[in-house]
Order: structure tokens, then C-alpha cells, then sequence
């Protein structure tokens, strides 16, 4: 006999979208999501690493800046010439410059915002639509430790994870009554490489362990069941909040 609670879990068959789909936690979600039965979109920069990316696995790759002008709409209509729409959104897409406030430039910080928290509004604007449609969507969010707390060197980059939550928040008032659901996974320190600055120093990271409440940073496999959860009906009603996947380290 079937487990119906398992059945919430299932998303096989669905499409996804994953920005940052070339690397890091875009990376693995695209793998969590495509080892889950799902047909996945990945968008990036650089072709050959969405191609990496995809492997084996049913979808496309879509290789464009997302900051460029436009880019949303020329994504827009390479999607719409595709036979499937996608049924869950993921931003994935970012960058940290890692400049100290007074050494930060007018371009690093335009561009960290643009991608951090722009993007994310207007690739998902560009798809609600589709999901309109079918009663049914799901948008996943990255959020950070940085949405909540200051760390060195971070300004850019904290500023627009700080917004991610709001935005978080405005798109499930504007869309969850259609069925579409928005989400954020606010990672801790996983190695990736973004976060390659930090784990190249052995004592900090460390330290960032310690700071957690179970003791260690995160791998990525620990993003696996908290991706599902927002991907699937088992989350249908939870909509406009941050789920941290961090280890405790904003609980202590």
C-alpha cells in the first residue's frame, strides 16, 4: 500500500527552473530536483558548466547574465519556445564581492544587488503566469545568515539577502491565493564556491562550526530534504517564510 504522506513529496514529472544552475547550491539543487523525476531548466553565465550540470538528466541549459537588460525577457521567450513551463522557480543566482564598505564600488555594489535580489523578482514575474494556469507553483528563494545578521566585508551582499526576505513575503501576498506558493532556504556556511574564502581558512571555519548548535558546517546534502519540502505539496500551506538550514547557528 501506498504511504499518502509520501505522495506529498512527490514531483516527478514537474518542471523546475533553477537560476545558478553552473555551480555551488544552484548546482546541487538541480541534481536534488533532477534525481527527483523533475525536468529542470538551468540558467548561468557559462555553457559548458550548465552542460556539466545537466549531464544525463532531462531539461536545458540557458547560458545568459541575468543582470544584463533584458535578460529576464530574452529568458522569457527562449523558455516559452521549450514544450514544458516551469512548475517551480528556484534563485539560485549569486554573488558576494566581499568588499569592506568603504572600498566597495559603485559597479560591485549594482551588480551584487542586481543579482542577489533583482533577478529573483524578475525571472519569477516573467513565469507566474504559467503557473496561474495550472493552479499550482512554487517559488524558492535563497536567503543567508547575512538576511538577519552583519558580517565583515558583507555590505552588498547582506543588503540584498535582507531584501530577499521581504520580497520573499510580498510575492506570497501577491500570488499564493493562484496556488503558487514563495519560499526562502536561508543556507549557513556551506562549501561552495561562493563560501571558498572562508573554508580556505581552516581556523575560521572552525569557529563557524562551533557557532552552530549541532556542531558542523553544512554539507550539501543537508539541503536535499528542506529543497523537497518547498518543491512539493507537502509545504502547500507554508507560504511567505525563511526556513534556515544552517545548523542552529541562528538560534544560539
Amino acid at each position: 500500500m501506498v504511504d499518502a504522506g509520501m505522495n506529498l513529496f512527490d514531483i516527478a514529472g514537474k518542471t523546475a527552473l533553477i537560476t545558478g544552475g553552473g555551480s555551488g547550491l544552484g548546482q546541487f539543487m538541480a541534481k536534488a530536483l533532477a534525481e527527483a523525476g523533475v525536468r529542470v531548466y538551468l540558467v548561468g553565465r557559462r555553457d559548458d558548466r550548465l552542460a556539466a550540470s545537466l549531464g544525463d538528466h532531462d531539461g536545458a541549459i540557458f547560458a545568459l547574465d541575468l543582470v544584463e537588460r533584458g535578460a529576464a525577457d530574452h529568458l522569457f521567450d527562449m523558455v516559452s519556445a521549450m514544450d514544458y513551463q516551469p512548475d517551480i522557480i528556484v534563485n539560485a543566482a549569486g554573488i558576494n564581492p566581499r568588499r569592506h564598505a568603504d572600498e566597495i564600488s559603485e559597479s560591485d555594489w549594482h551588480y551584487s544587488v542586481d543579482l542577489n535580489l533583482n533577478v529573483p523578482f524578475l525571472v519569477s514575474q516573467k513565469f507566474v503566469p504559467f503557473m496561474k494556469q495550472n493552479g499550482w507553483g512554487r517559488i524558492i528563494n535563497i536567503a543567508s545568515l547575512q538576511s538577519t545578521r552583519a558580517f565583515e566585508n558583507g555590505i552588498s551582499y547582506g543588503a540584498a539577502k535582507g531584501g530577499i526576505l521581504q520580497l520573499t513575503r510580498a510575492m506570497a501576498e501577491a500570488w499564493s491565493r493562484y496556488g503558487i506558493t514563495a519560499n526562502a532556504l536561508a543556507p549557513g556556511f556551506f562549501p561552495t564556491e561562493l563560501t571558498a574564502p572562508v573554508f580556505a581558512d581552516q581556523a575560521a571555519a572552525q569557529r563557524l562550526a562551533a557557532a552552530t548548535a549541532i556542531g558542523r558546517n553544512g554539507a550539501l546534502e543537508d539541503m536535499r530534504g528542506p529543497l523537497l519540502f518547498l518543491a512539493s505539496d507537502a509545504s502547500g500551506y507554508v507560504t511567505g517564510q525563511s526556513i534556515a538550514v544552517d545548523g542552529g547557528f541562528t538560534a544560539k
